[in-house]
């Protein structure tokens, strides 16, 4: 096959193939017979006619085209397998030059690519602070408040009530309907929207509104309000005052199984740290890589951004739905519309979400992260456990067995990719601290006998996610039961169909 393939700035192939004379005749023999093989040419049964009877009976431009479509199909997966080319989605065919000798022009977006530098170099301190003993005396309060009586009443808001607001704001995050809260005598740092927000409503009887204009910090954790100052409607709908019981052992009993008040002060203080971690590691691990990401070199296509735009899009979709509204509506709230969205907020969203991800994805492979079958299961197991206490039975799930099993593919999927990740981080913070001291295999100055002698360095980012996939499906399978008959399904490689261009008939196989 004669190619010339151009590597563009935008991270995509451009490939000019040029069809031989006899592949050329060969796809026109062929045309031509499924074109007989349609229709009914007088005097022959269907398929049967002479190759030039046909060319009369339909004429060459026809069969020329039909060829056309069966030499795309052929000539696009030999293309990309003999130009080298790992497709990150499928290419399309730009033009077709010529008929005697066509020349197909591809364009193809390419798989993205990660130099990550030296990273095992960059140092960033690992900092945590347990909390401070307050927080259980706020811990122990919230619970006090969730276990006491609330009564309405036909007055303005004063510190301790329980109310429910509805919150309007440009920012789908700030946008809630029916809102509880408390009127708390202090601040709270995991205040919504911020802390000292409630304070702020004080006086306000039930149908009172407030506007309120807030200034979020730059560092703030949600990155589409850093910075910002932003005006928040709050509408009162109920004030209800709030009666608390007396926090001692029979208050313990009565909120768990605990035998006193101290034990629930032990599990108390446990999960408080755990949660502070929790706050702390969400700050950390994306400074981490932000600083990583300052001497890697990311190269990835459009298409591939605006493949994560549009998973920013349908999460977000999804979050309106959960508050009652939908896109169009949310659209109109901002003055945007949905292509504006797409372009201002949802791919400058998934561009850093996708460089993240690329980056956690090469660190994984040059450290050799893996997951073990064992620890795999323990993961799926726990995760299976949270949602079935959330309400999760996969005896009510539709489609029977085969719904079980999709459901428990899917929990084990999630279940690998956060294990995949959690000991990516692991390693990172240990590089980052200076706690390990190891390197990749394939780090500059490494031996070729020692490149040799592991036979897992050189796996492909494909044949370690076919290795995590089948990993979790075993789990999957031991969860949901081994189901009957063999999978007859095939999973098409990424970039394996082409579009033809404007005007053109699809060349891709149904």
């Amino acid at each position: 096959m004669k190619f010339e393939k151009t590597v563009q700035d935008d991270h995509q192939a451009q490939v000019v193939v040029e069809v031989e004379p006899d592949r050329l005749e060969a796809a026109r023999r062929r045309a031509a017979r499924k074109l007989a093989e349609r229709g009914k040419i007088p005097g022959f049964r269907p398929g049967k006619a002479p190759y030039e009877v046909i060319r009369r009976y339909y004429g060459d431009e026809a069969i020329y085209e039909q060829a056309v479509d069966l030499l795309v199909d052929e000539v696009y997966p030999a293309m990309l397998k003999e130009a080298e080319i790992e497709p990150a989605a499928p290419g399309s065919l730009e033009k077709i030059d010529g008929t005697d000798l066509p020349k197909f022009t591809f364009k193809v977006p390419l798989a993205p690519k990660v130099e990550l530098g030296d990273y095992h170099k960059i140092r960033l301190p690992y900092e945590f602070q347990p909390p401070d003993p307050e927080k259980l005396d706020q811990a122990l309060e919230e619970l006090q408040q969730m276990y006491g009586t609330t009564e309405t009443v036909e007055r303005e808001i004063r510190e301790g009530d329980y109310i429910l607001v509805d919150l309007k704001s440009e920012k789908e995050s700030l946008t809630r309907g029916g809102f509880a809260t408390i009127v708390r005598k202090e601040n709270r740092d995991n205040e919504f929207p911020f802390p000292g927000f409630a304070r702020q409503l004080l006086g306000l009887k039930a149908g009172e509104a407030k506007t309120i204009s807030h200034t979020f910090p730059n560092d703030f954790s949600d990155e589409t309000l850093a910075g910002e100052t932003i005006d928040i409607e709050a509408t009162v709908k109920t004030v209800r005052s709030m009666t608390l019981p007396e926090i001692n052992d029979d208050f313990a009993k009565m909120v768990g199984p605990y035998e006193s008040l101290d034990a629930l002060k032990e599990v108390l203080t446990k999960d408080i740290e755990a949660r502070a971690r929790a706050a702390y590691d969400d700050e950390y691990f994306p400074r981490l890589i932000d600083k990583i990401k300052e001497t890697a070199t990311i190269k990835y296509a459009p298409q591939t951004v605006n493949h994560e735009a549009e998973h920013v899009v349908e999460d977000l979709r999804n979050r309106l739905a959960q508050q009652g509204l939908d896109l169009e509506t949310y659209y109109k709230m901002r003055n945007t519309d949905a292509a504006r969205f797409f372009e201002e907020e949802a791919k400058p969203v998934a561009i850093k979400r996708l460089e993240r991800s690329l980056i956690l994805d090469e660190v994984s492979r040059l450290e050799k992260i893996e997951v073990d079958n064992a620890s795999l299961d323990q993961e799926f197991n726990n995760t299976l456990t949270d949602l079935q206490m959330q309400g999760l039975n996969l005896n009510n799930i539709r489609g029977g067995r085969q719904g079980q099993q999709r459901v428990a593919e899917a929990v084990a999927m999630e279940s690998a990719s956060r294990l995949l990740t959690r000991r990516t981080l692991d390693r990172l913070k240990a590089i980052a601290t200076g706690e390990y001291t190891g390197r990749a295999a394939n780090d500059e100055g490494a031996s070729e006998k020692k490149a040799e002698g592991m036979e897992e360095t050189e796996k492909t980012e494909g044949e370690k996610k076919e290795r995590k996939t089948e990993a979790a499906k075993g789990s999957a399978k031991e969860a949901a039961g081994k189901t009957s008959g063999k999978s007859t399904g095939k999973s098409a490689k990424p970039g394996a169909s082409i579009s033809s261009p404007k005007g053109k008939k699809s060349t891709s196989k149904k």
